[in-house]
């Protein structure tokens, strides 16, 4: 990813106007229940708000019951992508998000979104780590900041030392 890219997912602060569409598919198919499905799920669309910032996403919806959830990059453990039939119709995926929370389900699930591949490639970079400052090749992420690699080696190079230390005391002498 280019920092374009970057920039153009921080940019998403709302679904797309298809995820309307897929909410008035779904309540059709219930039928006679039309209005009791539809009306919730259309004021969640109209509610629903996303903010990707430096530090992390946030999420938030609701009309009478105000929801929001904030997720920083580093606690992010797992993304996957879904795609239901009518997702898959109108060019839609659904980004789920899960945390080291112990939770079965996904702690927050971006609805709506066309750029998902885009996005889930955007949040896999930020989860490890990744900085927009470094250079790379064009077309991919910006690498991971290493460790200063001199204190590293440094540091390994002792504990080395140490345990072969501990060794030969241990063996009384022998090597």
């Amino acid at each position: 990813m280019t920092e374009t890219d970057f920039t153009r997912v921080h940019e998403i602060t709302r679904p797309d106007r298809k995820l309307l569409t897929q909410y008035i598919v779904r309540a059709a198919l219930t039928g006679p229940a039309f209005p009791f499905v539809f009306v919730p799920s259309f004021f969640k669309y109209e509610t629903l708000k996303y903010r990707f910032d430096d530090e992390g996403i946030t999420m938030a919806w609701g009309l009478l019951w105000r929801r929001e959830i904030f997720l920083t990059y580093a606690r992010i453990q797992d993304i996957h992508l879904s795609r239901g039939i009518i997702e898959r119709w109108l060019g839609l995926a659904t980004i789920n998000i899960q945390t080291a929370a112990g939770s079965s389900s996904s702690e927050m699930s971006i609805v709506g979104l066309i750029d998902y591949e885009q996005v889930r490639d955007f949040l896999y970079s930020r989860m490890r780590g990744a900085r927009f400052d470094e250079p790379g090749e064009p077309g991919q992420a910006p690498a991971a900041p290493a460790p200063d690699g001199d204190i590293a080696v440094a540091l390994l190079t002792d504990i080395r030392d140490e345990l072969r230390a501990v060794r030969e005391r241990l063996q009384g002498g022998r090597p």
